[in-house]
Order: C-alpha cells, then structure tokens, then sequence
C-alpha cells in the first residue's frame, strides 16, 4: 500500500523541514500542524504541503487532523525543560498520536525516538524518550497499528542546533571551555534520518521495528568540536573539563536566562556512549560521511542553500 497522505507531527522542525520536502518530493500529500503558521510559511510554498494551525496536544484535534489520512509521523521533541514538559512531550503527545491513530483508522505510524532512550536513565529526556517509544510500539501490537521507531544519534546538516551553534561559539570566543569533552557520538545526517523515515513509510518489512540510526563514524565532543573550529579555519584553544567540572558549568548555564546552552540533563545524558554498534541499517542505504557536508558550517557549497532559504523565511 502506498501512502500518500500523510500527516507530520513536529514537521515544522529541523529534521521536519528536511523530511516534509523529501516526502512533497516523492508526490506525497502532507499536512503539518503547528501552533503558528507564520513559523513555518516555507513549508506552504510546497504544491503538495498544507500547513494548519491546531494543537496536537488535544485528542480531539488530533483524531480530525489525522481522518482520512494514511499515515502519521510524530517527530516531536524537546531538548531542555522540566520533567512535566518532557512528559508532556516524549510520552503523554506520543501516547495520543497512537490513540488518535486507532481512532481515526490510520494504519501507518512512525515515531521518532532517540539513541540512549533508557527508562532507568538519570537524564529526563532519555528516560521518557524510552517511554514514550515503549508506549507507541505496544499499542501498535496491540491494536493492529503498524508502528516503526528511530533511535537516531545526534543529528547534523543545514539547519541543525548541534554542530551549527559549536560553529557560532567559536566565531565569538578565542577560548572555549568545553563540558563533556569525553562524550562518544556517532552523528547522523539530517538527510540520512529523512531517507530513512521515508523509505520505511512503505515497507512492510520494517513494521514493528526499532532502528538505530548513525553516521560511518564515531567522534568525541572534543574531536567534533576541533573538526568544526578546522572546517571554520579557526585557531582556538578548546579547554577541556572533566566530569565535576562539566557538572558544575551545566549547574551555572541553567541559571543563564534565556536558551539553554546545557542543563544537568544533557550532562546526565552525555554520561553514556550514543554510538550504533551495528552501524547504520542496510534497508535504508549508506549513511552520509560527516567530513562530506560540513561545508554547510562554512555558508559555501551545495549544502548551504536550504540554511540561507530558512534564514530567509525567517525560521
């Protein structure tokens, strides 16, 4: 069965944007809510894309949006907040979607959760990113709902809040103390993780299944961190910290008003390796090489063009 309308959850958002083009791209009829169209207006220019102002937090909203559609696709996520509002979005939004799903006889979900999701984990984010995929892949067993989840690795290319804001800190400071210097990724490309999400929109044999999603490499966050100051051609000194003191620099980036830099959650979850032992699944091709898009931190090469598109529209 083709699926052909479909409706994006969080589609407003980094991997969102890479994903809803790709799906308007392959002929597919999309509809992303969000809570101000304005926000998202790039996305409208799509032929085949709708963007809708609703609030996907009520189940009855929910169910209309999703009538008549064939499939759903939750990409929502937070990376700083409160235990209520990681709650609130990781597993109480992910528990309606399903629902709403069954309710409305949509037989096709994919739901994005993270590598390192562990309900016993110390950090909020992961332990209800473990919940909510928990929830979402036992209603769908239970209620005939064909479910797929990912697990991606920290995610990069134009767009992103990851390797993008490591370039700005490093245009602004000739000394970069950096916390969590040890942390061990295995960064995926935005366009690898939209692939795979649409490529599993269609095949049977990845329902039911949850995919780790990674790069060809894994990296320190020091090693990141001095692969984008070269890629920049930049010459900072990048100090280390160890784990108290990586502790104690979230403690005081939390009392920074305004956007969080790091919170003693991202700490929490930088204490576990986010790699892919396995690699990168075979069913949704090879995974793109860091050190072959990086140019889009440079504002050069053929990479860069959907940043300055976004940065046009205002997003």
């Amino acid at each position: 069965m083709k699926h052909q309308n479909v409706c994006v959850i969080g589609g407003g958002g980094f991997v969102g944007h890479h994903l809803v083009s790709l799906l308007a791209a392959r002929g597919c009829r999309v509809w992303v809510p969000t809570r101000r169209r304005q926000r998202v207006i790039d996305l409208a220019v799509l032929p085949t894309v709708e963007v809708l102002e609703a609030d996907v937090h009520d189940p009855a909203t929910l169910r209309e949006l999703l009538r008549g559609k064939d499939a759903a696709i939750n990409l929502v996520g937070i990376l700083h907040g409160t235990r209520a509002e990681f709650e609130r979005a990781h597993v109480e939004l992910p528990r309606k979607i399903a629902l709403a799903c069954i309710d409305s006889g949509v037989g096709r979900l994919l739901h994005m959760s993270a590598l390192g999701a562990d309900a016993a984990s110390q950090s909020f984010y992961q332990q209800t990113k473990a919940r909510g995929e928990a929830e979402v892949m036992a209603i769908g067993q239970a209620q005939g709902l064909a479910v797929t989840a990912f697990r991606p690795s920290v995610i990069f290319g134009p767009g992103d809040s990851f390797l993008t804001l490591f370039a700005e800190l490093l245009r602004l400071a000739p000394v970069v103390p950096l916390a969590g210097a040890w942390a061990r990724f295995q960064p995926v490309y935005v366009g690898d993780v939209a692939r795979a999400f649409a490529t599993a929109l269609d095949a049977p044999e990845t329902h039911g299944q949850v995919y780790p999603l990674c790069g060809p490499r894994v990296y320190t966050l020091e090693a990141l961190l001095r692969l984008t100051a070269r890629t920049l051609g930049l010459k900072r000194w990048i100090i280390p910290l160890d784990r108290s003191q990586s502790y104690l620099f979230a403690r005081l980036m939390e009392l920074k008003p305004g956007k969080k830099l790091m919170t003693r959650d991202n700490y929490y979850a930088m204490l576990s390796d986010n790699v892919c032992p396995d690699g990168f699944p075979a069913v949704f091709g090879q995974p793109t090489a860091l050190e072959a898009v990086i140019d889009y931190l440079r504002g050069t090469g053929p990479h860069c063009g959907y940043e300055r598109y976004r940065a046009q529209a205002r997003r």
